[in-house]
């Protein structure tokens, strides 16, 4: 896939959100990570369908990954929907992204360059660039 010029990547897990703008070429990435504010976690609808079955298996675990993925999505939609974010990748593990796309504005669709369902959160930063060229 080819990243444009400018173009942000969000790399996220149940617990982790690293964020990163491609200061290079569509060509030749070169990403430069970017400091995230808390994600707001108060989000409970995530998850809401299973929450009281996995609450009871996991202590809840599962509830508050869920509760980060959708926040860092409403972080996402307050980006794109402000004009703060024109182009992103999305790289999630696979229980995280498919909570994201529940919360995905419009204006996030939009914005949406690619996704791809890998956990990469403690990769370093030549791993996310060769996944994205990859993808």
């Amino acid at each position: 896939m080819k990243l444009p010029a400018n173009a942000h990547v969000a790399v996220v897990d149940g617990t982790q959100f690293r964020f990163f703008r491609n200061v290079g070429e569509a060509n030749a990435i070169k990403l430069q990570g970017i400091e995230t504010k808390d994600i707001e976690t108060n989000n409970k609808s995530a998850g809401v369908r299973d929450h009281e079955a996995t609450d009871r298996l996991d202590g809840g675990r599962q509830m508050e990954e869920l509760s980060h993925a959708a926040g860092v999505a409403d972080k996402l939609n307050h980006l794109a929907v402000t004009n703060k974010l024109d182009k992103v990748v999305i790289i999630a593990d696979p229980s995280s992204l498919g909570e994201m796309r529940r919360h995905y504005h419009t204006e996030l669709q939009a914005a949406l360059v690619g996704e791809i369902d890998k956990t990469l959160t403690n990769s370093p930063v030549e791993d996310i660039i060769r996944a994205i060229e990859n993808a």
